[in-house]
């Protein structure tokens, strides 16, 4: 397993690669990543780039609000002020999806606003004190991209959305008929 290259984008729960100085910017199959000398195969994709993965043009959107928040302030756990993207970073990015045309996947952490699991959301917490600007974004990034495939996770669950999207916890997926 030492050979192994792992490609991770950002979720919740996690500081940005961005802002912590053992971190560098470089560039993998196309696009713009973190890379830390010292674990070289845990590659951080840049939040907006496009990567060439195994020929699918493959947008990468990360970050997510932990829901948790104040309980983890409380309880004295890490809760990091930058675990979502930053305003203007996605007002960059809303403007080159609306230039980029078309891509063959979208792998973000957290989903459009419309395709929320509203079921499998904690029973304890107050969704009015719930930031989902995230969300609300990544529905506008929706709705302005042609794509053919949206994979995300965040909510801990396996499901097929629609015929164009899909939440991964557990299950592995072959990519394979996007290469058709």
């Amino acid at each position: 397993m030492e050979n192994r290259t792992y490609f991770c984008i950002h979720g919740n729960h996690e500081r940005r690669p961005e802002s912590l100085a053992t971190y560098h910017s470089d560039v993998w199959h196309g696009g713009a990543v973190y890379i830390e000398d010292e674990y070289s195969n845990l590659i951080f994709a840049q939040d907006g780039e496009v990567f060439d993965l195994e020929g699918l043009q493959t947008l990468v959107l990360g970050g997510a609000y932990s829901v948790d928040k104040w309980y983890r302030l409380q309880s004295g756990y890490h809760w990091f002020e930058d675990e979502q993207i930053p305003e203007q970073r996605r007002k960059s990015i809303l403007k080159n999806v609306k230039q980029l045309g078309k891509v063959d996947l979208v792998l973000s952490h957290t989903c459009p606003y419309q395709w929320q699991p509203f079921d499998l959301f904690l029973s304890g917490i107050d969704q009015n004190s719930v930031d989902n600007s995230t969300e609300h974004w990544l529905a506008e990034v929706e709705r302005n991209l042609d794509y053919r495939y949206w994979l995300f996770g965040h909510f801990h669950d396996d499901r097929l959305i629609n015929d164009k999207s899909q939440m991964l916890f557990k299950n592995v997926i072959d990519l394979e008929f996007l290469k058709e």
